[in-house]
């Protein structure tokens, strides 16, 4: 095992797009837990909202990937792996040997995936991103051993994944950047599609989606936001922050999308919008994916605005030279020698055409949020399946 996490450490300080870094990942569990298709997403980590997605050798569509992330109750949701400091977990497990309680299980069945081995990967208290590891029916379901092994990989694969949200994405088609205005796409009451804009279909267009969806409305990343828009009780998020997420393009593109009911409309419509991010949404997930603490990224705001070591210190209540100390693990963490490199080679670059100074705050919700594990949710038990499934082979 320390030979795999020290195999998935070099991947992820190799500048690897976060793409070939999942390739490379999955390469590695491989070596130490058999799996026949695994699949991983990028999230939100101020809304665990889906934010690009790569499938292997596994089938799901954005709407059944949506429904029983954010939806129906599960066993191992990766959200309450994330929250509950569980971190990994296998559905044969956590059934006790009954498949057939799991709604997933259940609808994945007919397509031959049996046990399923899922994990969050939560670094530093951030949670970036979300894996599954499936094995074929009748093959040997995951052990207590392969969940603890994957506990031990997680840190190095989370920490990688960090790094290389990032990178650069080279894409097998030329893209390059381009603002298509707002998009919006409508779903009816029971989430099918109602209509989508020409904007919104190019602009799903240039996600980081692999394979791509059969058509732009089944986007991962938009059903998880419609999904979770329509499972929000009325009147308990009257800013409408929960069904956003922060997406970045394959042209290096950061877009805002958002979910919201339409009002007046007894249907129960749902529309969702992707538009270009403001850079004050953006700066806190690109600080945080350099590794920087909480304090570090308030010094590197008040860093781009301009202000002096002096001028940070009073801002920020602290001595000049704890100041100078920051910016020192700043430039150590972010690669860079000065402030000028700071704000021109690391932040602008990520904004792409958009060059406005960050504000010093966003949105409540669109901040980078820690999961507390002070007080673990406790997960609902599976919902009991229409019949017991026999043990699998060891």
């Amino acid at each position: 095992m320390p030979r795999i996490r020290t195999d998935i450490e070099r991947l992820g300080s190799g500048g690897l797009t976060w793409v070939d870094f999942a390739a490379g990942v999955a390469e590695a569990v491989s070596s130490a837990i058999p799996f026949d298709g695994y699949c991983l997403h990028t999230v939100d980590p101020g809304t665990i909202m889906f934010t690009g997605s790569v499938n292997r050798d596994v089938g799901c569509s954005g709407s059944w990937l949506a429904h029983h992330e954010y939806v129906v109750e599960d066993v191992n949701k990766w959200s309450f792996l994330a929250h509950s400091g569980r971190i990994a977990g296998a559905t044969s497990i956590d059934t006790h040997g009954q498949l057939s309680r799991s709604t997933r299980f259940r609808s994945q069945a007919a397509y031959g995936f049996g046990d399923e081995l899922r994990v969050s990967l939560v670094v530093d208290g951030i949670y970036w991103g979300a894996a599954a590891f499936l094995r074929h029916t009748g093959r040997p379901w995951f052990t207590e051993a392969d969940v603890k092994a994957l506990i031990v990989l997680t840190p190095a694969i989370a920490a990688g994944l960090r790094r290389s949200i990032l990178a650069p994405v080279v894409s097998a088609r030329p893209v390059s950047p381009v603002d298509y205005g707002p998009g919006v796409v409508v779903f009816d009451g029971n989430g099918k599609l109602d209509s989508i804009s020409d904007a919104a279909a190019r602009w799903i267009g240039v996600m980081i989606e692999d394979p791509p969806p059969d058509h732009p409305s089944e986007s991962r990343m938009v059903q998880a936001i419609a999904a979770r828009a329509r499972s929000i009780p009325p009147g308990t998020d009257p800013l409408e922050l929960a069904a956003r997420a922060r997406v970045r393009t394959r042209n290096g593109i950061w877009l805002l999308l958002y979910g919201t009911r339409l009002s007046g409309d007894d249907s129960g419509r749902t529309a969702v919008i992707i538009h270009p991010a403001a850079p004050q949404d953006v700066a806190p997930v690109i600080a945080l994916s350099y590794g920087l603490t909480a304090r570090e990224c308030q010094v590197a705001m008040h860093c781009i605005q301009g202000l002096p070591t002096r001028g940070i210190a009073r801002a920020l209540a602290m001595s000049p030279h704890t100041v100078q100390d920051h910016l020192k693990s700043i430039f150590e963490k972010t690669g860079v020698r000065s402030r000028g490199e700071l704000v021109g080679q690391i932040f602008l670059d990520h904004y792409a055409t958009r060059w406005e100074t960050p504000a010093l705050t966003a949105p409540p919700g669109l901040l980078v949020l820690s999961i507390d594990t002070s007080a673990p949710p406790t997960e609902p038990a599976p919902p009991p399946g229409p019949s017991p499934a026999r043990r699998a082979p060891r």
